[in-house]
């Protein structure tokens, strides 16, 4: 089993109602949700024109509005919840890059110190087997 990612650790985190703002906040910002809504007000404002039905809100549509003031309403902070957390999600993102940069920084630096030894050690020998031809 493999260790937990920073991601799977602020998943298992959040809790029913974090989990049901992001769930809406991702609904509401979809091309689905967008193509559904604008049926919807196509479909209740032709019923309520064209009149097959009893007129339940006649032009100019004051219940249609109410409807769509009311999701606006609740829509609004439960979006701001899920961009808040987005912003939570990124900072630990960015802190655990940083983490892992700082780690890769020590391990260059650590091989950079090793490079240079060998490529130190390469020149002695270098030098001592030209004074030893040199001698000859």
């Amino acid at each position: 089993m493999s260790a937990k990612t920073w991601l799977d650790k602020h998943t298992e985190s959040l809790s029913v109602g974090q989990r049901l703002a992001d769930w809406v906040a991702n609904g509401m910002g979809s091309w689905r949700f967008i193509i559904w809504q604008t049926i919807f007000v196509l479909l209740w404002m032709a019923l309520n024109v064209v009149g097959f039905f009893y007129h339940w809100d006649a032009y100019p549509f004051i219940l249609l509005n109410l409807i769509f003031s009311t999701q606006a309403a609740y829509a609004a902070p439960i979006i701001m919840m899920s961009q808040n957390r987005q912003g939570e999600r990124d900072r630990m993102q960015a802190l655990e890059d940083y983490r892992t940069n700082q780690e890769a920084k020590l391990e260059i630096e650590a091989l950079q110190i090793q490079l240079n030894k060998i490529e130190t050690e390469k020149l002695d020998k270098i030098i001592k087997m030209l004074e030893d031809m040199k001698s000859r």
